[in-house]
């Protein structure tokens, strides 16, 4: 069918560009020190919620099709908890509650849904202050509980990572977020153990020596083990509770140099996870533990270190099916000569067939605009992508559906109604494609009228209000279960939208 388009394209001298069907496009949304949202603490939550709405509208006019919402910056919460306080970069005060009260991360997720935006929750493992003052801890913090939990490092509080206690509380934490809300995927960033300081050493010795084994591996090889459990059993957890929520972590852009590590990129990166934030991402993608992988490349295609598509081409090889997308310094774009430093990005991500889709860092760029990188993003994200299903997740389509009826007229809209065709199905949402004269049966996003979440009724229905007088339409509904497989195209209807005296839609066939 395919084919025959282009040649019927080809044939009227009428070329076109398909839109990328599975793509992630994705955008931080950090919250600890209102870096991007709330924009500050001590505005009122209604300001608040318009605050946010009008990042998602931006969002979504852009193209991208996630947020990735920093839920859980310093061991405190957007969203009432039973194991740690309310986040001061909320409220302004930690571990007091919004007022009027109300669940902010409930409220995000249902309006990021709303306009076909995917939900990340985005959690920091470890860090527990941004500082050394611990003062302004709440009363209840996990701090004053377990004070033999946390250390101190660079300035900063964190959860001791070679603590049992302390890992499981974590782990814990954040599994009651994944239990009980709607989320598409739980997300880590770049924090493990934190990046080092010159002249301090990590305060862990004394934990090494109570819970770790000398005479068969080293404090290192343990640090890296810590790391490996925490992954791996969130990972379990997720899989058996929650199978429908992906797990991703957005590493430091290194693994570990060649001169190092022969299986390492040709940089010379002067941090990289492996032997500094003890983090053996390449352990964890081999192994299958993560859904996806965003490997922070904040750096420009010729820096001399750590040239950009050197280090997009290293994590292509190395990404053992894991999805793989790169993470963009929306931050660092107006200090960078080259205005389209990130739509070349964009072209070098295209060369490598196991890059599957771009994040950017963070969402308050989007409003700034340095060099028109809107644009840009406009660009290059035309239409709507759907996110790509999880390699790691059932890959079993859902079954596809049935039109079995459609009504209206140029006042009310053209509705359809369909009918899965079989029952007990794991469909969660429908895709419904639209075609004006060509393009029937191309399930390219540029056809992409809406997705809708499933009803819970036999029969489903979507009308469209869009519609315009004298025109033809064709419509396809697809399902999509939670891992965004897609079921095959259901049969087709074709309309005429009234005629020259009349307001009736007419269907063809």
């Amino acid at each position: 069918m395919r084919i025959r388009y282009f040649l019927i394209l080809f044939l009227l001298g009428i070329t076109t560009t398909y839109a990328q069907k599975r793509e992630f496009r994705a955008v931080w949304i950090a919250t600890v020190n209102n870096i991007d949202f709330p924009a500050s603490s001590s505005a009122s939550m209604q300001e608040q919620k318009e605050d946010y709405v009008r990042y998602l509208d931006k969002i979504s006019d852009i193209g991208l099709n996630t947020v990735i919402v920093q839920v859980r910056p310093v061991a405190d919460t957007f969203y009432p908890s039973g194991f740690e306080p309310w986040s001061k970069y909320l409220t302004g005060e930690q571990g007091k509650s919004p007022q009027p009260f109300f669940n902010p991360l409930t409220f995000m997720i249902e309006e990021a849904h709303k306009r076909k935006l995917d939900f990340h929750a985005w959690f920091n493992p470890y860090r527990a202050t941004m500082n050394s003052d611990t003062t302004s801890l709440a009363s209840d913090h996990p701090f004053f509980q377990h004070r033999d939990w946390f250390v101190q490092y660079g300035g900063k509080w964190m959860y001791n990572p070679g603590h049992p206690e302390a890992r499981e509380y974590v782990l814990n934490a954040i599994m009651e977020v994944a239990r009980h809300y709607d989320l598409d995927a739980v997300h880590f960033d770049d924090y493990f153990y934190p990046y080092k300081k010159v002249g301090e050493e990590f305060p862990d010795h004394e934990t090494f020596a109570m819970y770790g084994d000398s005479t068969k591996q080293d404090l290192e090889s343990w640090r890296r083990e810590n790391v490996d459990y925490f992954v791996e059993n969130l990972s379990n957890r997720l899989r058996k509770e929650r199978p429908d929520v992906q797990f991703g972590i957005s590493p430091f852009g290194v693994w570990r140099n060649s001169n190092v590590d022969p299986k390492g990129s040709q940089t010379r990166a002067g941090i990289t996870n492996y032997d500094d934030l003890y983090a053996d991402v390449v352990k964890w993608m081999r192994k299958g533990w993560l859904d996806y992988i965003i490997p922070q490349v904040y750096w420009h295609r010729n820096l001399g270190a750590a040239p950009y598509e050197t280090v997009v081409k290293w994590w292509n090889d190395n990404s053992y099916g894991t999805n793989l997308y790169i993470g963009h310094a929306l931050y660092k774009v107006s200090k960078w000569e080259d205005p389209s430093e990130i739509s070349a990005q964009l072209d070098i991500n295209k060369k490598y067939k196991n890059v599957k889709g771009s994040a950017f860092f963070s969402a308050k760029f989007l409003f700034e605009n340095p060099k028109n990188v809107v644009q840009t993003l406009q660009r290059n994200y035309p239409y709507y992508s759907i996110p790509p299903s999880s390699l790691k997740m059932e890959l079993e389509a859902p079954a596809k559906v049935n039109i079995n009826n459609s009504e209206g007229d140029l006042y009310k809209g053209f509705k359809l109604y369909w009918k899965d065709t079989q029952k007990n199905t794991d469909t969660r949402k429908y895709v419904i494609y639209r075609y004006e004269d060509f393009g029937f049966g191309v399930l390219d996003g540029q056809f992409i009228l809406d997705i809708i979440d499933r009803s819970p009724y036999e029969e489903h229905s979507f009308i469209d209000r869009t519609i315009e007088k004298g025109k033809k339409y064709t419509y396809i509904v697809t399902a999509l279960d939670a891992n965004k497989n897609e079921s095959g195209r259901s049969n087709a209807i074709t309309i005429k939208a009234g005629g020259l005296l009349s307001k009736k839609i007419k269907v063809i066939h």
